[in-house]
């Protein structure tokens, strides 16, 4: 299968060389189907229960956000007869997406969302010298070709719309919490959209207007396109057991959206991610020792980056963190030491940009790492509720939430709206290992930080381990303990209050337990609050085109 010409009105036609795995549009739409008005409103009725009754920030969206979700799927559930199919999901979309919780969807069924839209082409932004942002070409299709159209070109249009109030559109139909959260998944999802949680493009292609290296306008016509990953990069969360899932913490449309970035525009990544797979296999066998291996590069490749650097003549060290996701925090928490060990200990910088969290013990356990202090892990509470009580009173996944039971049962007497906040696992056991790195430590964020990122920011920050270093002016403001739907209905089997299958191959994910942030910030939400880093730097062409290079002086300055 190939993708269409690509069509520059100043250009020849270009061909891009693909794999099976890219379909057409139309050729995608073909393949889905419809639901009943029964289906519909079995999917509407258990989004009433799950925001009504297990959604915990439902308080806090309301007065926030002016919103009211619940009433919006009682009039859905009245109307979906004189629906058709997209405009249902268009507003079952909306009403989540209203939530300003990334946790929190509704997602699409089969085929929709193991699928993901794309265009050839990735662009980020950076500022001028002037002050002014500008967006950029920064990768290209593994194997497209163009004679002007290549990375380094400053698009200035979008199908005739000027490139800043296109992204802003776009920016309004995402869900973060706030400018910043809103303002950068509305940038990525320019380019690439994942249907799990958004129905295909109305347009079939888009025109670019773009500045090229040659200091001329041209443009180009660039047609959507679909592409399912493969089941290697999609279901990596596969090995994960009963504690582990009852502690995620995820940004799910930004992880996929990485996904689809890797499998698409870094070659030879599966490649890659198979042999160190392989080499930590055979250490786990015991055919090799993992200690004795100096690794250039980590074991989970697509989970972490490491490097020296040198600031001011001083060796220093990097580590970038791209996911939280790794299913066994044991080996996280393993190969973070392995790693901050084989680098230089006078400083160094934690880069955790663009990263959508993941399982939150790899987040609290990690902190202990960096600093002499005890680490206080952040509260969790429930919203307190019927069904909220039922699930900590529940001997489900270990009776994973038992502590929280007394406080909700009271709740019917004292009105109180949130149970008593517990952390995540033990004090011992987040401060079971101690502090391994002994130089001084800076951490870098952007608004796309979120979840078990914006948690081990918040801790990094309330336990003043070192200065936090912002791309943008806030995270991605997340704070929350996200369940699948199916795992609610696990934990709900035995309660009286049991939860039937969706139809369809549809989903919903809630948040279902919020987090609080401790020390000099105790008692306030993570959740569309975030964690406001201590210094800015804004991105330059240098660092967009480049390897980040004055990011990484910025954040090696405040070390030194």
């Amino acid at each position: 299968m190939r993708l269409d010409q690509v069509s520059d009105v100043e250009a020849a036609p270009a061909e891009i060389a693909l794999t099976a795995a890219i379909i057409e549009i139309d050729e995608f739409l073909a393949t889905t189907g419809e639901l009943t008005d029964a289906q519909r409103r079995e999917i509407v009725d258990r989004a009433l229960f799950v925001i009504g009754e297990i959604y915990v920030h439902l308080p806090l969206k309301r007065a926030m956000h002016a919103i009211d979700p619940v009433q919006r799927l009682r009039l859905l559930r009245r109307t979906v007869g004189t629906l058709d199919e997209r405009s249902f999901h268009d507003e079952m979309i909306s009403i989540f997406t209203g939530l300003r919780d990334l946790h929190t969807n509704y997602v699409l069924p089969d085929p929709y969302s193991r699928n993901t839209a794309f265009l050839p082409f990735l662009m980020e932004e950076y500022y001028d010298e002037t002050g002014a942002r500008r967006y950029v070409v920064t990768r290209m299709l593994v194997d497209f070709e163009h004679p002007t159209f290549i990375p380094g070109v400053v698009i200035t249009h979008w199908s005739g719309v000027p490139i800043d109030l296109a992204v802003a559109e776009n920016a309004d139909r995402e869900a973060g919490s706030n400018r910043a959260a809103r303002h950068v998944r509305g940038l990525d999802a320019m380019t690439v959209r994942p249907m799990a949680m958004s129905l295909p493009p109305l347009e079939r292609w888009v025109i670019v207007g773009y500045i090229g290296l040659d200091g001329q306008a041209h443009e180009l016509r660039l047609p959507w396109q679909v592409f399912r990953p493969d089941d290697i990069a999609t279901d990596s969360m596969d090995d994960t057991d009963a504690k582990v899932a009852t502690a995620m913490g995820i940004d799910l449309n930004l992880e996929l959206t990485n996904r689809a970035r890797t499998a698409l525009f870094v070659k030879d990544a599966r490649r890659r991610r198979e042999q160190a797979r392989d080499v930590y296999d055979a250490g786990t066998r015991g055919d090799i020792k993992l200690e004795s291996l100096i690794a250039a590069t980590s074991f989970f490749p697509d989970t972490f980056e490491f490097r020296a650097i040198e600031h001011a003549g001083k060796p220093l060290g990097y580590l970038r963190i791209r996911t939280f996701s790794e299913p066994q925090p044991a080996a996280f928490i393993d190969e973070v030491i392995r790693i901050i060990e084989s680098l230089p200990q006078n400083g160094l910088v934690i880069d955790v940009r663009n990263n959508g969290g993941g399982i939150i013990l790899n987040g609290e356990r990690m902190l202990q790492l960096f600093t002499d202090r005890t680490i206080e892990a952040e509260r969790l509470h429930f919203i307190n509720t019927e069904a909220t009580e039922a699930i900590a009173a529940s001997d489900a996944l270990d009776g994973f939430a038992r502590e929280w039971a007394p406080s909700i049962a009271l709740s019917v007497m004292t009105g109180a709206v949130y149970s008593q906040g517990f952390p995540i696992e033990s004090p011992d056991t987040t401060n079971a290992i101690g502090r391994k790195y002994p130089g001084r430590v800076v951490l870098v964020t952007d608004a796309r930080c979120y979840s078990t990122t914006d948690i081990f920011a918040a801790g990094f920050q309330d336990h003043e381990i070192g200065p936090i270093l912002g791309v943008d002016e806030n995270t991605g403001a997340g704070g929350a303990n996200v369940f699948t739907y199916g795992l609610l209905a696990d934990v709900l089997e035995d309660t009286g209050m049991p939860l039937g299958a969706l139809p369809g191959g549809a989903d919903l994910r809630v948040a279902i337990r919020r987090t609080t942030r401790v020390g000099r910030n105790a008692g306030l939400p993570v959740e569309d609050l975030g964690v406001q880093p201590d210094h800015r730097h804004r991105m330059t062409r240098r660092d967009v085109l480049g390897d980040n290079e004055d990011l990484i002086a910025a954040a090696a300055a405040l070390i030194s």
